[in-house]
């Protein structure tokens, strides 16, 4: 037994380092196709320049509360009482993960099966469906939410808004050199300037693979979120049960019916999430750790005055 805790230990810390530094190479190819098309525009000295204001930018623009952005996307705080049971092995999972702040649950209408997480290790906030409350049985929301508390103490919040802006940046510099390139055809045409063609054709396709890699990071964020959320529980099997649940209840019957064996058909490099079946597999090979996992009830136990989606009225 002890041994295979620590065969699961070694697997964990392996894998972890793996998913680091994909992270660390995949940010690093996207900052690295950014400076490629600032150099292209302006050189290698107006690079390092925009880089550096686009740094000091990130670190010292204001933070929206989780609060606000939660009223922005229309959720409904739920309060401590309402579903007690559920916040206090909340309070556990963040002692365990080394939070500062438990995160505040938010209430979202629709049948969906959905879940995220917003702001930061200091000010945190988990939002999660009425579908998603109504269909997972307590350890299958907890393992739900035990991956969004990984996804906050690793701060994948701010590694996935970091790229999201590379990204965004990357797009503007392909506009700013398309829009150059078309206004200085006539000039061309007329021999007085040489346009080169290279700098051209990387400007145009430099959106491409910037888009891939910021794909790519979601995807090892997400295993490595999967990986620390079965840490945080003690069982790396619930979160797997819940993701074969909801990718069931997800798919139409018609779906699930004709095409029991396809998937959603979108080609792996143009997910944001890894594939269910993937997560599931590498979720079922952990082996169990020695932390203790939750006892809770089989049911999760919803309060009466929640309502239900097309009944609820938001006062702010």
């Amino acid at each position: 037994m002890t041994g295979d805790a620590e065969s699961g230990s070694g697997q964990r810390r392996r894998r972890k380092l793996r998913n680091l530094v994909q992270s660390a190479v995949l940010l690093v190819g996207m900052a690295g196709i950014l400076t490629i098309c600032v150099g292209t525009l302006v050189g290698l000295e107006g690079a390092m320049w925009v880089l550096a204001v686009g740094i000091g930018v990130m670190l010292l623009s204001p933070r929206l509360p989780s609060a606000t952005v939660m009223r922005f996307c229309g959720a409904r705080h739920i309060g401590y009482y309402d579903l007690a049971a559920v916040y206090r092995r909340l309070d556990r999972m963040c002692r365990r993960a080394g939070l500062p702040q438990r995160p505040e649950l938010y209430l979202l209408s629709g049948r969906h099966l959905n879940a995220f997480a917003v702001g930061n290790r200091e000010d945190p906030a988990i939002a999660i469906t009425y579908g998603m409350l109504r269909a997972l049985m307590m350890r299958e929301l907890l393992a739900v939410l035990a991956h969004e508390v990984s996804h906050i103490a690793n701060n994948d919040i701010w590694v996935m808004q970091l790229a999201d802006t590379i990204s965004r940046f990357t797009r503007i510099m392909s506009l700013i050199g398309i829009a150059m390139a078309v206004i200085s055809v006539p000039i061309v045409l007329i021999g007085e300037v040489r346009l080169p063609f290279s700098g051209v054709m990387l400007l145009i396709f430099a959106p491409a693979p910037s888009g891939l890699l910021q794909l790519a990071l979601s995807r090892t964020r997400e295993y490595d979120a999967d990986l620390g959320g079965a840490d945080l529980l003690g069982d790396s099997r619930a979160l797997a049960v819940a993701l074969r649940k909801i990718d069931r209840l997800a798919r139409p019957v018609w779906r699930r019916v004709l095409l029991p064996c396809v998937g959603d058909g979108a080609p792996s490099l143009l997910r944001s999430h890894p594939p269910t079946v993937e997560r599931i597999r590498r979720l079922e090979t952990l082996v169990s750790e020695s932390a203790t996992p939750f006892d809770e009830p089989e049911t999760l136990i919803i309060p009466t005055d929640v309502p239900s989606p097309g009944w609820w009225r938001f006062w702010w």
